[in-house]
């Protein structure tokens, strides 16, 4: 049987000033600005609606020095989508900018691997440098969603449903995975944190948060080895996005772009 071809989107929700040095393991000898999107994704077809993390909202943006842009969860009504109707939540990772807002979906379940929510309620958050990405009110919540039933758990790679697929990837965080699309134009691969930039994962030069750098590089081969080509991998914080993909409206500029159609210009590899 046939896979179903999802339509795919990606939604810019908040920004952020930031220089080049704050966004590669050891900075960059060319130090300069290098701003950073913060995305959810949105995949819809054979029937049903994902959800691919669910932001942060205007009172940590405030706290963390972020620039808001909109919520993201209600920016789905431009999807026509009512967050009451959804019914799965894919979750790459528990920071604090892919994990938020997870109580306004009131009858989804959450889709996530185990690993992660035992990193972020174990050992390794007594010391700042790791904790500092989570906020203690979200990991709660989803250990809440556990107790209720809602969670579902991967250890590993997993089919969620046919043509979606989630695949582990820990090194930013011990439970990051990324999530393997079929569109119209082959599998679209949105890589999350796993690369947040074009640039970490070409150059190879991890990300400066990491729980563990092998890991990370590691995970440069599996975005890989799990999409056709580099124009099918999409990262997850990088403002090229926004201009390398069209906007599904008019009224979606600057808001949202489409990730089921390829890109304007080849993505080096």
């Amino acid at each position: 049987m046939t896979d179903p071809e999802y339509e795919l989107f990606a939604i810019r929700y908040a920004t952020r000033d930031a220089q080049r040095s704050e966004h590669f393991i050891g900075g960059d000898p060319h130090d300069g600005p290098m701003p950073m999107d913060y995305f959810v994704w949105l995949a819809r077809g054979g029937g049903r609606t994902f959800v691919i993390d669910t932001g942060f909202n205007a009172e940590i943006a405030k706290q963390r020095r972020r620039t808001f842009l909109r919520c993201p969860v209600e920016t789905l009504r431009a999807f026509d989508i009512d967050v009451a109707d959804v019914k799965d939540v894919i979750l790459t990772h528990l920071h604090y900018d892919h994990a938020g807002n997870f109580d306004r979906f009131p009858n989804a379940r959450f889709h996530l691997q185990e690993r992660e929510l035992a990193y972020a309620t174990g050992r390794y958050m007594q010391y700042p440098r790791l904790s500092h990405s989570f906020e203690v009110e979200d990991v709660c919540g989803i250990v809440r969603l556990n107790y209720a039933r809602r969670v579902l758990f991967y250890d590993g790679d997993a089919e969620i449903a046919p043509g979606l697929t989630v695949h582990a990837a820990g090194g930013h965080s011990a439970g990051l995975q990324f999530v393997r699309v079929n569109t119209r134009r082959g599998f679209v691969v949105l890589a999350s944190d796993v690369s947040h930039f074009y640039e970490n994962m070409t150059s190879e030069r991890p990300f400066t948060t990491a729980f563990h750098v092998g890991d990370m590089l590691v995970g440069f081969d599996k975005l890989r080895a799990a999409a056709p080509d580099a124009d099918h991998i999409v990262p997850g914080h990088d403002p090229l996005v926004m201009k390398l993909y069209p906007s599904p409206s008019p009224d979606l500029n600057d808001v949202a772009v489409r990730l089921d159609v390829a890109p304007s210009v080849a993505v080096q590899s």
